[in-house]
C-alpha cells in the first residue's frame, strides 16, 4: 500500500510538490445518484418545477463546481481544465438520477477531486431545488469510475 502523499516526513499536512512531474493528458471519470419521490422525480422528468429546468442548473452548478475544486478541498491544486462533460441518467423505476462527470486536463496532476467534486455539487444541486417538495431525497454510490494519465496510468472501478 502505498502512503498518504498529503503528509510530510513529520506528519504534517502539505501540498504535494507536482512541480517535476510531466505534463499528460488527464481523465478522470466519477458518478453518483440521487433518489426522490416518485412525484419529485415525475416533476424533474417532465421540466415543469416551479424554479425552472433543475437538470440543466445542476449541469451548470457541476461544471463550475469543478473548476473551482482547488477552492474547496484545501490540498488540492488548481488546474486548467480543458474539458468537463456532465450527464444524467433518469431512471423512472427507482425514481433515481445518476450524474456522471467526465474531466480532463493536460497537466502534472489527475483531475479524480473535479470529477468527484462536480458529481457531488450536481446533486446538491438538484436536492435544493426540490427540498421545497421532497426533503428526504437520499444522495449516495458517489465514486471514481476510472481514471487515466500520469505516472499511475488507467485505473478503472471493479
Amino acid at each position: 500500500m502505498n502512503k498518504l502523499t498529503h503528509f510530510d516526513a513529520s506528519g504534517q499536512a502539505h501540498m504535494v510538490n507536482v512541480g517535476d512531474k510531466p505534463n499528460t493528458h488527464r481523465v478522470a471519470v466519477a458518478t453518483g445518484k440521487i433518489t426522490m419521490l416518485p412525484q419529485t422525480f415525475e416533476m424533474v422528468e417532465a421540466g415543469n418545477h416551479k424554479k425552472g429546468d433543475v437538470l440543466g442548473i445542476a449541469r451548470i452548478a457541476g461544471i463550475q463546481a469543478s473548476k473551482r475544486t482547488s477552492d474547496l478541498i484545501p490540498l488540492c491544486h488548481p488546474l486548467a481544465l480543458t474539458h468537463v462533460s456532465l450527464d444524467f441518467d433518469l431512471n423512472k423505476a427507482n425514481s433515481s438520477i445518476t450524474c456522471q462527470v467526465k474531466a480532463e486536463t493536460t497537466g502534472s496532476t489527475g483531475v479524480e477531486m473535479e470529477a468527484l467534486t462536480a458529481v457531488q455539487v450536481a446533486l446538491l444541486t438538484i436536492y435544493d431545488m426540490c427540498k421545497a417538495v421532497d426533503r428526504g431525497m437520499v444522495m449516495g454510490d458517489i465514486k471514481l469510475l476510472e481514471k487515466s494519465g500520469g505516472k499511475s496510468g488507467e485505473w478503472k472501478s471493479t
